[in-house]
């Protein structure tokens, strides 16, 4: 996907600028594509869809998800060990329908940019976690929860 409202100007400038910006979701490298996860979090959160379509989001987190770092204790094995964990694809995120409007993913798919507290903007992820939008400190471990439907919570953002 292409910024396709900049002047030839900023187009020329893209060439030379950050590969999310130079690039599709689908030309990506795969430690491209990695990189644009920030880490928030919020994709490993328990999700209820209501009979209406509507999903509400839970403050239940996956049981693999670290609760400090919101980073997968065992990313290459989580389809393994939990058999419907979502791996996100160029195809698959534009099929998702509950991925948090902060996602990076979302985002370049929507042809927007990253934020400004992103971890490739920033070099860090602790602005993410300072702002707020990760799902730092407002989970439980599944282990923990009992019905989903008693952790439904509303963020702004998601």
């Amino acid at each position: 996907m292409r910024f396709m409202s900049q002047s030839p100007k900023d187009q020329r400038q893209d060439s030379q600028g950050p590969f999310w910006r130079r690039k599709s979701l689908a030309e990506m490298t795969e430690a491209e594509w990695e990189s644009l996860c920030d880490g928030c979090g919020k994709c490993c959160v328990h999700k209820v869809r209501h009979a209406n379509g509507r999903v509400s989001v839970t403050e239940v987190a996956c049981r693999l998800l670290d609760l400090e770092s919101c980073r997968c204790g065992n990313y290459e094995r989580r389809k393994r060990l939990v058999p419907d964990c979502v791996v996100l694809t160029p195809t698959t995120v534009a099929e998702i329908d509950w991925l948090p409007a902060t996602c990076a993913y979302r985002l370049l798919n929507e042809g927007k940019d990253l934020p400004d507290w992103h971890p490739l903007q920033t070099g860090s992820s602790e602005k993410m976690h300072a702002a707020r939008i990760s799902v730092r400190g407002r989970v439980i471990s599944e282990r923990d929860a009992g019905p989903l439907p008693q952790h439904i919570v509303k963020w702004p953002g998601f």
